[in-house]
C-alpha cells in the first residue's frame, strides 16, 4: 500500500505531465473525462481523478499505463519517479563555475522572448531533467 509521501509525490508528477500536455487539462472533471476517452475499462469519476490530484490515491497500474502514454511519459516516472539508478544532474556548485557558451547565450536570448506561460514550461523541464 503506498505511503502518503508516495501519493503525494505521485500526485506533483501527475500535474507536471499535465501541465506540459499539449491540451492542459484543468480540474478532476475534465481529467476523469478525457482519461475515460482513453481508457477501455471502467470509466472513473471525478472523485477518483480528485483523489491522483490530491494525493489521495494512486491509480492501478493499467490507469497509470493509460495516463503515461496519453500524457507521453514514462510509466515508471509516472507512479515512481526517477529510478534509483538513473545518472544524476551536476551539483549546484559545478553550475556556479560555468562559463556559457555563445551557442548556451543565443537559446537564452530565445527563451526570453517567449510568453511567460512557455517560459515557466521550459524552467519546469530543465528541472525534471536535472532530477532524473
Amino acid at each position: 500500500m503506498p505511503t502518503p509521501e508516495e501519493k503525494a509525490s505521485f500526485s506533483k508528477r501527475l500535474e507536471i505531465a499535465l501541465r506540459r500536455s499539449p491540451e492542459p487539462v484543468k480540474g478532476a472533471t475534465e481529467l476523469a473525462l478525457r482519461f475515460n476517452l482513453r481508457y477501455q475499462g471502467e470509466a472513473i469519476s471525478p472523485q477518483t481523478a480528485h483523489k491522483w490530484l490530491g494525493g489521495r490515491a494512486i491509480p492501478a497500474n493499467d490507469k497509470l499505463a493509460t495516463i503515461a502514454a496519453w500524457l507521453n511519459v514514462d510509466e515508471h516516472w509516472l507512479h515512481y519517479g526517477a529510478s534509483p539508478g538513473a545518472k544524476k544532474s551536476t551539483d549546484v556548485a559545478s553550475v556556479d563555475n560555468f562559463k556559457p557558451s555563445a551557442e548556451t547565450i543565443a537559446l537564452a536570448q530565445k527563451i526570453s522572448l517567449l510568453p511567460p506561460q512557455q517560459r515557466y514550461l521550459i524552467e519546469d523541464l530543465i528541472l525534471q531533467l536535472r532530477q532524473e
